[in-house]
């Protein structure tokens, strides 16, 4: 049976919370959305009017194409080149889901969706549908297919992984501002030492460029050799405007909550490094340059007013 216009309309309704669930689960808008529109045509083939709650349904379907994602993709980050991480989202993009409370926050920050990595893909289902949406344990154990108190022993472990991340500080877009200006401040000094304050003893700096743009394979770990990594990123070269084209726009903004830096060349975003915050100081950079992860970021740019850049790189 063809599927009518109020059956679109259910779905329409459920489609911010279905892009936010598949988005905290896969750490990418593209497959997300990939996700959502599988779940969408499956919706189109069912008997809707046999569904007796649409948004379990839903969630259900939703789930089980994440969770083969989730498999698949371990596989294939096997052979990605370089580090992995997600792809951000910035500040205002509905994918970025519900944020009323200080979990619903958490779990979509950057350095959470990280963490998350070290999930296996049931226990990233579980923290996700738990901590960020409010399922039940008894809801959770329908969707997966296994008992509550399985769901809730898996939920425990997931906590734990995710706890033994750093204390993250929460911040507002003028404090986060704040952060990122006072960071560019001290790597374009030209010195070390002001750079080295500003982080914490054991911070770390990861990039991914996907075997497409430069970067380096393996993290620089610890505030000093952090804060040398970042002197030169931000020391002017005519090699560093040769490969990327340009002298890119700096600006300040968030992505997933947290304290951003947007590098903009001609209208496109060709970096995002994501700032994890804590009492301590900076715990972490993660910077996002491969190009396939920042097609949704470009999009949100062109359509959001962000103001002057902070500085031209290089």
């Amino acid at each position: 049976m063809a599927p009518t216009m109020n059956d679109t309309d259910r779905f329409a309704a459920s489609m911010p919370r279905l892009e936010a669930i598949a988005y905290r689960l896969l750490g990418s808008a593209s497959d997300a959305e990939d996700a959502v529109q599988d779940t969408f045509l499956r919706w189109q083939a069912a008997d809707v009017d046999r569904i007796e709650v649409p948004e379990a349904w839903l969630t259900k379907v939703l789930t089980n194409l994440c969770l083969n994602q989730l498999t698949s993709a371990r596989a294939r980050r096997e052979t990605y080149v370089g580090e992995w991480l997600p792809e951000p989202l910035l500040a205002g993009d509905p994918m970025l889901g519900p944020d009323e409370t200080a979990e619903q926050r958490e779990s979509v920050s950057y350095a959470v969706l990280a963490l998350m990595e070290r999930l296996s893909p049931n226990e990233r289902v579980v923290y996700v549908l738990r901590e960020a949406f409010g399922y039940s344990h008894r809801e959770i154990a329908e969707i997966l297919t296994i008992t509550e108190a399985a769901g809730q022993q898996i939920f425990h472990r997931a906590k734990k992984h995710i706890a033994h991340g750093k204390a993250r500080t929460e911040i507002d877009e003028a404090a986060a501002r704040r952060i990122v200006e006072e960071f560019l401040a001290a790597a374009t000094s030209g010195r070390t030492e002001p750079l080295v304050r500003l982080l914490t003893d054991d911070s770390l700096a990861i990039g991914d460029g996907g075997g497409k743009v430069p970067a380096r394979a393996k993290a620089f770990e610890g505030a000093l050799a952090v804060a040398k990594f970042m002197r030169g990123l931000f020391k002017p070269s005519t090699a560093k405007r040769a490969i990327v084209g340009g002298s890119p726009e700096i600006y300040a903004t968030t992505a997933n909550g947290a304290p951003a830096i947007v590098a903009v060349l001609e209208g496109r975003v060709i970096g995002v490094m994501c700032l994890e915050v804590t009492a301590e100081g900076i715990a972490a950079f993660r910077n996002q340059a491969n190009p396939d992860k920042l097609e949704r970021a470009t999009r949100r740019w062109a359509a959001t007013d962000h103001g002057e850049p902070l500085l031209h790189a290089f």
